[in-house]
């Protein structure tokens, strides 16, 4: 038995599927806890296969292929005096299993599996686990360890149960997506475990974006007395060494660094960029390319893209009609600037001109709407699909929240691209978040300081300047008061009625509930983006495209 302990928390960013690889980062890992002399590593949930792997679990050869991993890096701590927890897959006769190997020496000493399987939200495990008993503790170097794994701390009887079969301290490995206050919310729940069952937990996360999700670190702990003892980096990987001593009133942390948490400002643009960077790299792509209109949401998408990947990596294009405005060409032209990015001007009026002309004798002397208006989307969605392929570019789109919500895009036209940044951002939100990164430039972006996005694009009316003197209010209300009404039904489910006793128009509200039910059609083609919220698009919001149901509690 031992009155100290060294424990090491390995915040990293695994890639699913890629088995060698993230065996190389817990090799990796494994040697600095060594030569930190610490006792014990964690990794963080399903840290081999990545999380989360879907549908790769069904295939038999990955799960093999997994296991055999982890038989691997198990054989690696022969000879160590580091005791390794591992979070991995694990089959068994009772099915597969969301497991924590701890090994020793070259050796697995204890087996255990997650209790409580997520299936809400972006969690659906139970289409793949078997859940497991209730835990019990693990003896690591004489001293009783709960290992809780990441849902089984938000059931306060996984860990009761391990704190009244003797666990002294609590290690929890987790896959935790961000989203709004996610990080408040993860500290909350673990300090009313803590306060329970009077055990000190340490609270480890992935790092890194997989798809649409975006995993935000900033690992803890936390002791009773409502005490945070340590704290790691935000967004960003970090190996986190702890120092631990056992006392009269239980375990102690004595070397503990806090880091100071991004801010709720901070935070969106943090994972934006993340998310794409990593969807990007791990996708084998190097540099991106998008259109450049001169509004806000390319322009804010421009500035994520250079903070990601920097702006020699960025190629912006304007691709001007006869509705583009003098004021959208000096403020892409300007905006690329500021970001130092390459820009090109691609002019789309002939090609879209000649289709105008071939397609007369179908379109007869009926009026001009928007299937004219979509041809010119279309013909700029299909000139930057051409830039991409031949060049090798990502091609990112720019659509936000807002005009997804209400169908305001046009698919296969703007809505082409291989991922939007801002898919799960409202438009006020937009524009926030481009006044504070004209002021802030994140520690891990590459991008330039000062007001990379012209005051101008804030400033002016948005617009598809899809015909002459078009403004999205033309068709659309104010965006502060569809951003509350989308809220409202999105976000918080509420009634139409309820909607409508804070002030809004019932027939607005109506009407924005149906542009928002016949576009679910185009969201289930559009590109993937970050998760931002707790009812995203696609990952947070699923709702049939084929939609009877009426509201009836307004007229």
């Amino acid at each position: 038995m031992t009155d100290q302990l060294r424990i090491a928390l390995a915040q990293l960013n695994p890639k699913v599927g890629d088995l060698s690889g993230n065996l190389a980062l817990a090799r990796k890992a494994l040697d600095d806890a060594k030569s930190a002399g610490a006792d014990i590593l964690m990794l963080s949930e399903l840290f081999l296969t990545g999380y989360f792997p879907d549908d790769l679990l069904f295939k038999h050869q990955f799960v093999k292929d997994a296991v055999a991993a982890a038989r691997d890096l198990v054989a690696d701590t022969k000879g160590t005096d580091v005791v390794l927890v591992l979070p991995t897959i694990w089959l068994d006769v009772t099915g597969l299993h969301n497991a924590v190997l701890v090994a020793e020496n070259g050796e697995i000493t204890a087996l255990r599996y997650k209790r409580e399987l997520p299936n809400s939200d972006v969690f659906y495990e139970k289409r793949y686990f078997e859940p497991g008993p209730l835990p019990l503790p693990v003896t690591i170097k004489g001293v009783s360890v709960g290992i809780p794994i990441c849902e089984d701390i938000w059931h306060a009887a996984v860990c009761e149960h391990l704190a009244m079969r003797g666990a002294e301290i609590m290690l929890c490995p987790n896959g935790s997506p961000y989203w709004t206050n996610k990080q408040h919310i993860r500290k909350d729940l673990v300090r009313a475990r803590v306060a329970e069952d009077g055990v000190p937990m340490l609270y480890l996360n992935q790092v890194g974006g997989q798809d649409e999700l975006v995993f935000d670190g900033a690992s803890f702990a936390m002791e009773p007395g409502d005490k945070l003892v340590l704290q790691g980096k935000s967004f960003e990987p970090d190996f986190i060494v702890s120092d631990w001593v056992r006392g009269e009133e239980g375990w102690t942390c004595t070397n503990g660094h806090v880091r100071e948490l991004t801010s709720v400002e901070e935070a969106p643009w943090r994972a934006c960029v993340l998310g794409l960077r990593d969807y990007v790299h791990k996708n084998g792509f190097s540099h991106v390319v998008l259109g450049l209109s001169g509004g806000i949401d390319s322009a804010v998408v421009a500035a994520m893209a250079a903070d990601a990947f920097g702006p020699e990596k960025v190629h912006a294009i304007m691709l001007p009609y006869r509705y583009t405005s003098e004021a959208s060409l000096r403020d892409a032209k300007d905006c690329a600037d500021r970001l130092g990015v390459r820009y090109d001007v691609v002019a789309i009026g002939d090609p879209v001109d000649n289709a105008v002309n071939e397609l007369q004798p179908i379109f007869g002397n009926r009026p001009v709407d928007t299937a004219e208006e979509n041809i010119q989307s279309r013909m700029r969605g299909t000139i930057l699909m051409a830039v991409s392929n031949k060049l090798g570019s990502m091609l990112l789109t720019t659509g936000n929240k807002s005009e997804m919500g209400v169908g305001y895009a046009t698919i296969y036209g703007d809505m082409n691209g291989g991922y939007n940044p801002l898919k799960d951002m409202f438009k006020m939100d937009v524009y926030a978040l481009a006044a504070w990164r004209n002021k802030h430039v994140p520690g891990d972006c590459l991008g330039r300081a000062g007001e990379v996005i012209p005051q101008s694009i804030i400033d002016k009316a948005p617009s598809a300047e899809l015909r002459p003197d078009q403004t999205d209010q033309d068709s659309l209300p104010p965006y502060p008061v569809l951003d509350d009404i989308l809220t409202c039904i999105v976000e918080e489910e509420m009634a139409l009625g309820e909607i409508v006793a804070r002030g809004h128009d019932a027939a607005l509200v109506r009407r924005i509930e149906r542009l928002l039910n016949i576009a679910e059609y185009k969201r289930r083609q559009s590109a993937p983006g970050p998760k931002l919220t707790p009812r995203a698009f696609g990952q947070g919001r699923k709702y049939p495209i084929t939609n009877g149901y009426k509201d009836g509690t307004v007229g």
